[in-house]
């Protein structure tokens, strides 16, 4: 499919974005395998809290059909086959892939973050397109790989970013990649939600729920006695072993638009304010700074600093708003050679601010319509690009060939809180740090179960 075919105000947006159609990527068997008159077969691992948020959207699409429904735990699995009561049902994502292999075109993987890469990659060695939650994966050398793998199978592949498609973001973009403040030098960004955990590891055991296969909820992570409340089904996002804390939670949404606008790669430098590590939980606050080689929208180098957790952000001068007004909750405020933009997070139009006074934007010429403030109808879009583009018509706009990226830089900063205050440099031709101290957190072993 070529640009010439997308309605006009789609070709603009990504013509400016730089977005093209990287994402319009199809594997030579896929339109075979989605051969049931046009439909998509799919297959959902994890169903359970978002698992089932991206069932729902997914199975919105007038052509989709649910075909196989994974989670290990049976009160989630029960709630979904109960939706859809023709879909098979697994506890083990290994058995479904292998058994239905032959029976669907594409695998959604909504999994705690540990469990990401090895679900996905194993659905992409059978030729499936991946639409897989973020952060994309767990470890840095997991982001590569899935990223390689996409590429060389030629994939449709889309991370789970939800408002990367809403209007608010695209609207940043094309602000941003017009100049509506020229090359930016700083990037701010934050968000006061706790996915940390500054306490001791828990001690002893509770009896694992009779509904629960722990075994395979730990999946490829260490073997540790289960607690209840600590890990399942909400907690893991704040432990080292099975989630990446706030800033691999909302960082990545908050991130996403202005990584995406200023066409950055991954970091030069990297540099965590946190607490020292405890090896269990992830600090509750963390302040991190990566420094960006330029880009076409930037100054020569570009400063990103992200503040997490609890009274996050700290007042700043580059934060102060006009008329002594609040900071959206969460947001991000780009600062530029002629003034600063703040979005917020989300579905608040960007603002323009020179001189300390809020300014004017012409909007209408970039030709996205009328602003969206709808989350139900704005969510499904993203959802609906991965389906589209699975059946040919389509593309998606986060591919892993950019989310591999995006979550790289994001877990650098996750590991730079294992060396608090320290500087680290990154080398992305060779994929390691300098400092050779913190290359083993780039990946772990993966234990069989």
């Amino acid at each position: 499919m070529s640009n010439k075919n997308l309605p006009q105000e789609r070709r603009e947006f990504l013509k400016k974005s730089g977005i093209g159609l990287m994402g319009l990527a199809l594997a030579p068997s896929l339109l075979a395998q989605a051969k049931a008159n046009g439909r998509l077969r799919t297959a959902h691992i994890g169903v359970g809290n978002m698992g089932m948020e991206d069932l729902k959207a997914i199975s919105s699409h007038e052509l989709v059909d649910v075909t196989a429904l994974v989670d290990v735990d049976k009160n989630n699995l029960d709630a979904a086959k109960a939706m859809f009561p023709n879909a098979k049902t697994y506890a083990d994502y290994r058995e479904m892939l292998k058994d239905m292999k032959d029976e669907i075109d594409a695998v959604i993987v909504s999994t705690p973050d540990h469990t990401h890469a090895p679900a996905s990659m194993m659905a992409m060695k059978m030729d499936k397109p991946v639409y897989c939650q973020k952060p994309l994966t767990h470890h840095v050398k997991e982001a590569r790989a899935m990223n390689k793998l996409a590429a060389k199978k030629n994939l449709v592949t889309q991370m789970g970013i939800q408002v990367h498609s809403f209007y608010d973001y695209k609207l940043a973009t094309l602000l941003i990649q017009d100049g509506i403040i020229g090359k930016v030098h700083t990037v701010r960004a934050w968000s006061p939600k706790n996915w940390g955990y500054d306490g001791p590891p828990p001690v002893g055991s509770d009896p694992i729920p009779e509904t629960l296969d722990w075994n395979l909820w730990l999946g490829t992570s260490a073997e540790r006695p289960y607690k209840e409340g600590v890990y399942h089904p909400g907690n893991w996002r704040q432990l080292v072993d099975y989630g990446c804390g706030t800033l691999g939670d909302m960082g990545v949404h908050i991130f996403d638009t202005p990584y995406n606008a200023l066409q950055l790669d991954v970091p030069m430098t990297i540099i965590n304010e946190c607490r020292e590590p405890n090896g269990f939980g992830y600090p509750v606050n963390n302040t991190v700074t990566y420094e960006f080689p330029s880009t076409p929208y930037t100054a020569e180098t570009l400063k990103w600093v992200w503040y997490d957790g609890p009274g996050a952000p700290p007042e700043h001068e580059d934060l102060k708003l006009p008329n002594g007004d609040p900071l959206p909750d969460q947001g991000a405020m780009f600062l530029g050679e002629k003034g600063r933009l703040l979005l917020p997070h989300f579905q608040q139009l960007p603002r323009k601010i020179v001189d300390g006074k809020y300014v004017e934007m012409d909007i209408e010429k970039y030709n996205l319509g009328k602003p969206v403030k709808d989350y139900a109808s704005e969510s499904k879009k993203h959802y609906h690009q991965f389906v589209d583009a699975c059946l040919g018509t389509g593309e998606t706009t986060a591919p892993f060939s950019y989310s591999a990226r995006l979550t790289e830089t994001i877990l650098l900063g996750v590991i730079a809180g294992r060396f608090p205050n320290q500087t680290l440099h990154w080398n992305s031709k060779k994929a390691k740090f300098d400092e050779k101290e913190a290359n083993k957190f780039l990946d772990s072993k993966y234990r069989k179960f």
